[in-house]
C-alpha cells in the first residue's frame, strides 16, 4: 500500500471545485503512477441473507422499518453460495462479495459459522473473498481472518456531520470501531459511501478525508451513487449527475492513490461514455452482475462488451502489485477484434 500522507477538508474541497479537465489530468497523473492505467477489477455481490434488518438506514430498501416490497430471505446455504461464486468465477469476476442484512452477526451461532465455511470455499475456488455483514467484535474478526476473508467491507456511507440525518441505530463510531478491528486483525479494508442523499458537498469531501485518513487507508473504496428506492425515506430524492460521481472518484483517487476504487451502486444510470470517464478519473474496479444486493446492475454482458471497446483488461485476484503483465487475464466470450 503507498505510503499515506495527512490530508485536510480544504485540500479536498480544492480538489473537488477544480475544473473538470484539471482535476481529471492529475487524478490520471496520480492513477497512472500507483495503478496498472488499463485494468479493472470485476466484482460480484451476493446477499446471503435477505431483508428484514433491524437498522434504520435511510437509503436501504433492507430495512425492516420500510415498506419496500423486499421479501425477507435466510441465510443461504454453503452450496449454493459456492454455486453463485462458480458461475462469477466463470463470467470473469475475481472478487466476489457476500452480503448479510444483519446489524451484527450473532455470537457463536449456526449462522456465522456457516458464513465462515462460505468464505473457505470462495477462498478455495481461487477469489478474493469480501463480506459485509454488520458490526463486528474481537472474536468474529478473528474467526474471518482464520477462514481466509480476504477484505471486508464496513462503509462510513457519508460524513460525521451529516451521518445524524441518514441512520440513527448506529453511530458513526461504530462504523470506525469496526473498521479498526479488521484493519488491525490484518484483513483489508473495504469502505466508503453513498452520494445522493441530501448531503453538500463538503459532506462528501470530508468522507474522503475521514477515510484518506486511517490508518492504514483502505485497500478498496466504494463509491455509490444513491438507489432511489420507493418506501424508503430518500425514495424521492433527485438523482445524481454523472459529472458528480466522476468528480468523487477522481477525489478518492488522488487522495488514496494505492486503493482500488470502486464504481458501485447507481452505475446502471450511468451512459458508457460516463462509466469510462469514472475510468479516466481513476476508478479502476466495478461490480460485475445483474444484482447489487436487491437492486438493479447493468447486464454483464454489456460490461464486458463495454471493457473490450475500451480495451480494458479484468484484473486477476492472485496480483497484489495490481499492474504486472500476470495481473490481468483475457475476458471471458469473443475475444475483441
Amino acid at each position: 500500500m503507498t505510503e499515506a500522507r495527512h490530508w485536510t477538508r480544504a485540500e479536498a474541497r480544492a480538489l473537488h471545485d477544480l475544473p473538470l479537465t484539471e482535476l481529471l489530468f492529475r487524478a490520471q497523473t496520480v492513477h497512472r503512477q500507483h495503478q496498472p492505467p488499463d485494468a479493472i477489477q470485476l466484482c460480484t455481490l451476493l446477499s446471503i441473507k435477505t431483508g428484514a434488518c433491524p437498522e434504520d438506514c435511510s437509503y436501504c430498501p433492507q430495512s425492516a422499518r420500510y415498506d419496500t416490497g423486499v421479501e425477507p430471505e435466510r441465510l443461504m446455504d454453503v452450496d449454493d453460495v459456492l454455486e453463485k461464486a462458480r458461475q462469477a468465477k466463470e463470467a470473469g469476476a475475481s472478487r466476489f462479495c457476500m452480503g448479510a442484512a444483519w446489524r451484527s452477526p450473532k455470537k457463536g451461532s449456526e449462522q456465522f459459522d456457516r458464513v465462515l465455511h462460505m468464505v473457505r470455499g470462495v477462498r478455495d475456488l481461487g477469489l478474493e473473498a469480501c463480506a459485509t455483514l454488520g458490526m463486528l467484535d474481537d472474536e468474529q474478526t478473528q474467526q474471518l481472518k482464520d477462514a481466509g476473508l480476504t477484505a471486508y467491507n464496513h462503509n462510513l456511507d457519508t460524513s460525521e456531520e451529516f451521518y445524524g440525518e441518514i441512520i440513527t441505530t448506529r453511530t458513526y463510531q461504530d462504523r470506525l470501531q469496526t473498521i479498526q478491528r479488521v484493519a488491525e486483525a490484518g484483513i483489508s479494508v473495504c469502505a466508503g459511501g453513498i452520494i445522493g442523499m441530501g448531503e453538500g458537498i463538503d459532506d462528501r469531501v470530508g468522507m474522503l478525508v475521514t477515510l484518506a485518513n486511517l490508518s492504514p487507508q483502505p485497500e478498496s473504496v466504494p463509491i455509490n451513487a444513491l438507489v432511489r428506492v420507493e418506501g424508503t425515506p430518500l425514495g424521492d430524492r433527485d438523482p445524481v449527475g454523472s459529472l458528480e460521481l466522476i468528480r468523487m472518484c477522481a477525489v478518492a483517487r488522488i487522495l488514496m492513490p494505492g486503493a482500488r476504487v470502486r464504481l458501485s451502486a447507481g452505475r446502471s444510470g450511468l451512459s458508457r461514455e460516463a462509466q469510462l470517464l469514472c475510468f479516466m478519473a481513476g476508478a479502476n474496479s466495478i461490480f460485475f452482475g445483474d444484482k447489487l444486493l436487491t437492486t438493479g446492475n447493468p447486464d454483464h454482458r454489456a460490461d464486458l462488451d463495454l471493457l473490450r471497446e475500451a480495451g480494458l483488461a479484468a484484473l486477476d485476484p492472485g496480483d497484489p502489485r495490481l499492474g504486472s503483465p500476470a495481473g490481468s487475464v483475457e475476458l471471458p466470450g469473443n475475444a475483441a477484434e
